[in-house]
């Protein structure tokens, strides 16, 4: 087997890296950033650690602060168009993967045209746009690292995969500092995803020994840690042990690819409009019981590296206590079921057949360990419910 891996040219990571982010500019001969960010990271002040050190080293920028959560083909084109009402000639997304997702998009939406159902995954999008350097203030997503991107069609009412060397980040600076203001749900959500990824990816049919190492060094970051940083948000050692972790999960992800929980997570966010990592978490325990039987060896290790099983247990009774480790997390992290969100149990049980269809289209279920049949889907949004 071939392992293919794409990654930025330039990573930083640590602790107040993102006041290097005029030095990187330079290095790649930038020195008109367009900033897109959303207001509140305005607010916290997380923006202006950037736009001060531009302007220190004489550097023109523009925002555009119209990033959204699930981030839409509409809110694309506004950026696109800000964008062109400019000269820029790099982009900087500053924010969540939500932001940086949306940043990825209008770089290379910008020189590719038309619409992002016209690219969507399996296809490749190797026309790259401005280069674009990313800085994440959540620690979830991993999106500064890896080749993907995911845009809603809000005419569909659709989430799609987007891939490829133009959804490569020019440079990734990674620094923990900013999730610091994260709130426990945030923080929680975030983690899980970050642990989804890393569990999918090593048990994914793409796997392969680059992105193993990277996701077993991602898992027990993320076990050890998530706990504290819920409980103690200004606590140090675990901020930057979850960020670490997310970076490693991208990584592993990106050139490994996800599974099960990622494809029925998306209808789940378009339809629902629930967050990304809170939809991975409320998936993560039912969807890993399916599998395990699948790829019980993987499973297995999984439970291991995170010191849930030890080496000791056989792997059906370590699969046991990773299951029972992943519900007894979402128990610790307060993880709310989609019933106990306020949504519609009408239309929640309505919408599964065009849910589990866009699961299963998206590519993402035919990674899993054991490949489900809609039913199946179904069924396992049923159980989550």
């Amino acid at each position: 087997m071939i392992g293919r891996v794409q990654s930025p040219r330039i990573i930083r990571i640590g602790g107040g890296c993102a006041t290097e982010t005029a030095e990187v500019l330079q290095q790649l001969g930038l020195s008109r950033p367009f900033i897109i960010t959303d207001p509140n990271l305005i607010a916290l002040g997380h923006v202006a650690r950037v736009t001060d050190v531009l302007d220190a080293a004489g550097l023109g920028w523009r925002i555009f602060d119209g990033a959204v959560e699930d981030p839409t083909d509409t809110c694309v084109d506004e950026g696109i168009a800000a964008l062109n009402a400019g000269e820029h000639d790099c982009i900087i997304g500053l924010g969540g993967g939500s932001v940086m997702d949306t940043a990825k998009a209008i770089s290379f939406m910008a020189v590719n045209g038309g619409h992002v159902r016209d690219f969507k995954a399996p296809a490749q999008i190797d026309k790259c746009g401005l280069p674009t350097i990313l800085i994440p203030t959540t620690g979830g997503t991993g999106s500064e690292l890896t080749r993907w991107c995911v845009i809603t069609d809000t005419e569909r009412v659709e989430k799609y995969n987007l891939s490829g060397l133009a959804c490569v980040a020019t440079a990734a600076l990674i620094d923990w500092t900013f999730t610091t203001t994260k709130p426990w749900r945030i923080t929680a959500d975030t983690a899980v995803d970050s642990l989804t990824h890393a569990i999918e990816a090593f048990v994914s049919r793409k796997a392969f020994a680059y992105t193993d190492s990277f996701a077993l060094s991602a898992m027990p970051l993320i076990a050890d840690h998530v706990r504290t940083a819920c409980a103690e948000p200004d606590n140090a050692e675990a901020r930057e042990a979850l960020m670490l972790a997310a970076s490693q999960a991208g990584m592993a992800f990106s050139n490994a690819s996800v599974a099960l929980v990622h494809g029925m997570s998306r209808p789940i966010g378009a339809h629902f409009h629930v967050a990304h990592g809170l939809s991975n978490a409320c998936l993560l325990p039912a969807v890993t019981a399916f599998s395990v039987e699948a790829a019980r060896q993987r499973y297995a290790t999984c439970a291991r590296a995170m010191n849930w099983a030890t080496p000791g247990d056989s792997d059906a009774a370590a699969c046991a206590r990773l299951v029972a480790g992943l519900q007894q997390l979402n128990a610790d992290l307060k993880v709310p079921s989609p019933s106990q969100q306020g949504h519609s149990e009408n239309e929640w049980f309505a919408k599964l057949p065009t849910m589990a269809e866009q699961a299963l289209a998206s590519g993402s279920p035919q990674n899993n360990p054991r490949i489900p049949t809609a039913d199946e889907i179904i069924a396992l949004y049923e159980e989550v419910w």
